[in-house]
């Protein structure tokens, strides 16, 4: 399970030493769908990605609609990765939910 920080943040990507070994057979399955999730959104991320590249060229500033899809798309795949690959048993939700994402100085 995710360590609980203060301020009600928690580290997403800690060992965990228990896991259920029913909940690996479910992740094989949910997995497969929260990864059709993850491809769909990205490829619309890309083609946010490219728009932004003339914005940023043409106008010389950032679309901040884009630059907010774009950046829930970073936050969704950090969200579900930690499932994905095995790190932890908590499930994430199958749609994006706002994650925010903080650097440690």
């Amino acid at each position: 399970m995710a360590e609980e920080k203060a301020e009600g943040m928690k580290q997403l990507f800690v060992y965990e030493h228990d896991a259920k070994r029913l909940e690996l057979l479910i992740r094989i399955v949910y997995a497969f769908v929260i990864l059709v999730v993850l491809v769909v959104y990205g490829v619309i991320a890309e083609i946010c990605m490219f728009i932004q590249w003339f914005v940023i060229l043409i106008l010389g500033r950032r679309s901040e609609g884009l630059s907010n899809f774009i950046k829930g798309y970073l936050e969704y795949w950090v969200h579900v990765v930690g499932y994905v690959y095995w790190m932890t048993d908590d499930r994430p939700g199958i749609f994006p939910e706002k994650t925010e994402i903080y650097e440690k100085k």
